[in-house]
């Protein structure tokens, strides 16, 4: 994915910067972000904040961890939670 790609899904996600190059899922939002390099691939799952230095990208998961990972390499990004209005809601349940 080229910088460019990736700022165009930030957007989309609604993922804003803090103003230091740190950019925060929305409230009660986390991100997965799938990556794939020499024939292995990667997910990391329930990322609260991600800051891109270059060409690497560093993900903050609610567990505190941190990976860093090329932006290259990213190939596909997900967002879930969020608010009530766009949460999923199975059917026969409300």
């Amino acid at each position: 994915m080229t910088r460019e790609e990736f700022d165009e899904v930030l957007k989309a996600f609604q993922i804003k910067s803090d103003g230091d190059g740190l950019f925060v899922a929305p409230k009660e939002s986390t991100v997965t972000l799938h990556a794939a390099h020499g024939g292995g691939g990667m997910s990391v799952t329930r990322v609260e904040a991600i800051r891109i230095s270059g060409g690497l990208l560093f993900a903050r998961t609610t567990k505190k961890e941190t990976f860093a990972i090329g932006i290259a390499s990213v190939y596909a990004l997900g967002i879930d939670g969020g608010n009530a209005e766009s949460a999923r809601k199975p059917a026969g349940f409300g």
